[in-house]
């Protein structure tokens, strides 16, 4: 069997035309189609129905991210056009406190038109809650293709997540290729969608309705939240032969005492909506395991590193690593663990809490897809030949699948 960072990406490949691509989302979220791939067969359905397919008793779990307007576009004196997208805080770094600061703030940043902004600070004059101010944006230091940039403004009575509600632009995915619509501000967004920070909605949830979620209340499925901000690099294809090039993006994630504690008495099938919420309950055990050794460590030094899972031979029961955080949080008064995932899941990967997973179709080539594969050991091909012979719609707008190996 190929050691997982040797799969070569190309082994990952399928044909997908533009038109099979949703530009947008059908006028009812919970009317789009659903793939339903169970102990390896394959039938279909429409989302509304998904609960005719979770069994009974199952724990299922959503990312709650909501997604910034991330986006802010400078015109320079000389008519240039400098677009500015805000990936995560900086300073402050947490993204609460960021969001809150009412007089400076610095973001890791990527910069569209780089060529045409060589120094010097950007200006914007706005209007935010009625009163008119003047933003500012100047350059600091480079980090590979992204860079930090310090946001400014003298109006102490207004906040950087007012200035991203008053002028950003929400980013949807570049491969819709076209503009950004108002209507995206309501249907690129999860019902359930909370916390503030995502520049990308975790779409897999983009279907519930609350007449999906009582269905599921009826059949006594229970239905819980965490959190991972979805960073741009999950629409980063990758572009190494091997994948044991390709660097992945480092997320945001948090997520409540009180579910991990659920997760280890949870008796039915655990069910993750979302490649987002697949990553951060997989990461929980690598942190737990982590603290086997050392329950003293600092959250920041939690954080799951991108090769973790394939470094040696895990043998800890995944129940004793989720107690290990649990009793971690109590020796530090904590009611939530806050840290960071840098996990990918691909063939080789061990599952060790997730046993369902609810996701759309992902793109060729791409971290997801090969998360996909890993979950329903190789037969991802299966899955998209059906898909793309049945007319399904595909990426961020379009259907859906529940993966039940």
């Amino acid at each position: 069997m190929t050691k997982t960072q040797d799969i070569k990406i190309e082994e990952f490949n399928y044909p997908l035309e533009d038109n099979r691509i949703a530009k947008f989302p059908l006028e009812q979220r919970d009317h789009s189609k659903l793939l339903i791939y169970d102990k390896g067969n394959i039938k279909e359905s429409i989302f509304l129905s998904i609960a005719d397919y979770i069994p009974a008793d199952s724990l299922m779990i959503f990312n709650n991210t909501k997604v910034i307007q991330a986006r802010l576009h400078f015109n320079k004196a000389t008519g240039a056009k400098i677009e500015v997208f805000c990936l995560e805080p900086i300073s402050p770094n947490d993204y609460n406190l960021s969001f809150q600061s009412n007089k400076g703030c610095t973001w890791l940043c990527m910069i569209g038109n780089l060529k045409k902004w060589k120094d010097g600070k950007l200006e914007k004059n706005i209007t935010v809650k009625g009163d008119t101010l003047t933003l500012y944006a100047e350059r600091l230091e480079t980090k590979g293709n992204t860079h930090y940039v310090h946001f400014s403004w003298e109006d102490e009575n207004i906040n950087f997540a007012d200035i991203l509600e008053a002028i950003g632009e929400l980013p949807i995915p570049p491969y819709l290729n076209r503009e950004t619509q108002e209507s995206d501000k309501q249907t690129y967004q999860t019902v359930y969608s909370k916390i503030k920070g995502s520049v990308a909605a975790p779409t897999a949830g983009l279907h519930f309705t609350k007449n999906v979620f009582n269905t599921l209340k009826n059949k006594n499925v229970d239905c819980e939240e965490l959190t991972l901000h979805v960073g741009a690099g999950t629409f980063q294809p990758v572009k190494s032969e091997k994948i044991a090039d390709h660097t992945m993006h480092t997320e945001f994630i948090s997520v409540n005492k009180a579910l991990i504690k659920k997760i280890i008495s949870n008796t039915g099938k655990l069910i993750a909506v979302g490649t987002t919420s697949v990553r951060t309950l997989e990461s929980l055990y690598y942190i737990g395991e982590k603290l086997e050794s050392n329950n003293d460590i600092d959250t920041e030094h939690l954080k799951v590193f991108q090769w973790q899972p394939y470094e040696k031979e895990y043998t800890l029961p995944t129940k004793k690593a989720l107690q290990n955080i649990v009793d971690y949080l109590d020796m530090h008064s904590l009611d939530k663990l806050v840290t960071s995932t840098q996990i990918m899941i691909a063939p080789g990967y061990t599952y060790r809490i997730v046993e369902g997973i609810v996701t759309n179709f992902h793109q060729p080539q791409s971290t997801l897809l090969l998360l996909v594969s890993s979950f329903v050991k190789g037969e991802w091909k299966k899955i998209y030949k059906y898909a793309l012979e049945n007319n399904f719609r595909f990426l961020s707008y379009g259907d859906s699948s529940l993966l039940l190996p």
